[in-house]
């Protein structure tokens, strides 16, 4: 098993192996520099939501079943995220292969949500806005339309409401130029499927299947990381808390 650790962090689609290797190496590096220097630098150059929440809990004066309730409540806050974000991704990928008018998209949308993210006019108009904002020679499409569950809700609806206006005016098949700028795998890929002409309602289904099946994993690498992470505080050894890694792994 490679131990160095992951250059990004990832929950969501690192392996259990690179999680459990990030672990271990934080588990190393305490072991060898004493004090809470490390951490502090780690917290500081952490961006991933819940190994970031687990850095600043476990290792902090609370105690052990206040971090454990607060692990669950970031645990589900987190999958809640993740899955509205997939779904997202999941409408529009039905909806281009539907060729679905987009403010029946928006609508599918917005009821993901407690309100709608923005009213429709706005959400159109950004959306519409696109079109020109790819044009220029040189523009950084790997920027202007990555899509990913990173992104802020709104500005994630705005990129995918983009893809299906555009399968709508140029036709799904012209999406494939865009394939490899669009990030996530996720997506990419169901909209390559929906190029290839697979039946929309087929589409969301499989699409719900693999989002159920990756917010399966994605908790049961948040469970391995806290019990990863309570082991390092509680001083257990390098081979115990690897031990304890491999019970998580398929």
């Amino acid at each position: 098993m490679n131990m160095e650790i992951p250059q990004e962090l990832d929950i969501l689609e690192m392996p259990f192996e690179g999680l459990a290797a990030y672990w271990l190496s934080i588990k190393k590096i305490m072991d060898a520099k004493k004090g809470r220097a490390i951490l502090d630098e780690e917290i500081a150059h952490t961006d991933e939501p819940f190994i970031l929440h687990l850095l600043e809990t476990v290792f902090s004066n609370l105690g052990r079943n206040m971090i454990r309730r607060l692990a669950r409540v970031k645990r589900d806050v987190q999958i809640d995220d993740y899955r509205v974000k997939i779904d997202l991704m999941r409408l529009a990928v039905f909806a281009i292969a539907s060729g679905e008018n987009p403010r029946k998209t928006l609508v599918r949308m917005d009821s993901k949500f407690a309100q709608p993210l923005m009213t429709e006019e706005r959400a159109l108009d950004m959306a519409t806005a696109m079109f020109d904002a790819i044009k220029p020679q040189g523009v950084d499409l790997d920027t202007l339309l990555s899509v990913d569950h990173k992104l802020v809700p709104d500005r994630l609806l705005v990129k995918l409401l983009f893809f299906v206006m555009y399968a709508r005016r140029e036709g799904k098949q012209n999406l494939d130029r865009f394939i490899p700028h669009m990030g996530s795998r996720f997506f990419s890929e169901g909209v390559s499927l929906a190029i290839d002409n697979f039946e929309a309602d087929f589409l969301a289904h499989h699409m719900e299947e693999i989002r159920d099946r990756t917010m399966v994993e994605t908790g049961r690498k948040m469970d391995m990381a806290l019990e990863m992470a309570l082991a390092i505080r509680d001083k257990l050894a390098y081979d115990d808390i690897f031990r304890i890694a491999r019970a998580y792994m398929p």
